[in-house]
């Protein structure tokens, strides 16, 4: 008998459960990558940014609620698309509306085409996710496809229009999709019974030694962040490396007490870990 779909989700589990943490991450780190290429972001980019983010979670998760049956469900995230289905998709449908008229008549032409190419891989992840491998045992890791789309993410709207950005931005892009990974790592190692229960094959269910690996991930990203933050002058690029090693070591710290919490802390705090460049963010706009 499954409990789950009969406890409401607590207070703290909501940012979780509405898809909001995964936009807020996105939109830190962009605002970041910003800062440290010193080129300007206008709403659009931010409107769109994280908009097609909770669009592209938000989807994966009413279509995984919709392909589970009650007594398979074990989060609080699932259960919640599964019952709410059809107001979500209402949201849903009003928000990729807003989204695309946005995009088609602010964005420009670079932009526009930036945002189709990151948008191919986004729809064959899903494809590929939910239906076409979702069980093959060799298909690539969704943690990887995550952090690397989060990673174009954040960043097509600087590249997109000013190539010439790349090489200012590349570090930290590099240490954001590393934090990315690790901390869908983390939490694939945390819920490996419940993707076990839904049917779907994550790092941790392919690769079953990749626990003990995956202990010791935020503590060298850390090192890297360490090193990457020594490397560079004062001035944005360290202060978005002391951001990467202040999530490595957050992240470290959260799997060290998973046990004791519990995954389903563990993963709420391992989002929130991802938003350190909030304050420095905070502090510049106070400034």
């Amino acid at each position: 008998m499954n409990n789950f779909g009969d406890v409401a989700p607590r207070w703290w589990q909501w940012p979780t459960v509405l898809s909001l943490d995964a936009p807020a991450v996105a939109l830190v780190w962009q605002l970041t990558l910003a800062r440290v290429a010193r080129a300007p972001l206008a709403w659009r980019h931010v409107v769109v940014l994280t908009s097609s983010v909770w669009l592209a979670y938000v989807l994966d998760r009413w279509i995984e609620g919709w392909r589970l049956s009650p007594e398979q469900l074990r989060t609080p995230r699932h259960t919640f698309y599964q019952r709410r289905r059809w107001p979500v998709a209402v949201v849903w449908i009003a928000l990729f509306i807003a989204d695309l008229v946005v995009a088609s008549t602010r964005l420009t032409s670079r932009e526009w085409i930036g945002s189709l190419l990151l948008l191919a891989p986004v729809v064959l992840y899903l494809l590929s996710h939910q239906w076409i491998h979702r069980r093959h045992p060799w298909r690539v890791p969704k943690e990887v496809c995550v952090a690397a789309l989060f990673g174009g993410g954040v960043s097509v709207f600087l590249i997109a229009p000013a190539p010439r950005l790349l090489p200012l931005v590349a570090m930290p892009l590099m240490l954001f999709t590393l934090l990315c990974f690790v901390n869908c790592a983390l939490i694939s190692d945390w819920e490996r019974e419940v993707d076990e229960v839904h049917g779907q094959t994550s790092l941790a269910v392919q690769y079953r030694g990749s626990g003990s690996i995956a202990v010791a991930m935020p503590w060298l990203l850390a090192a890297g962040a360490a090193a990457l933050m020594v490397r560079e002058p004062a001035g944005a690029a360290r202060v978005a490396a002391a951001c990467g090693l202040a999530s490595s070591v957050l992240l470290g710290v959260v799997n060290a007490v998973q046990g004791r919490i519990g995954w389903q802390r563990a993963r709420v705090l391992a989002d929130a870990a991802l938003l350190t460049p909030l304050l420095p963010l905070m502090q510049g706009w106070m400034g």
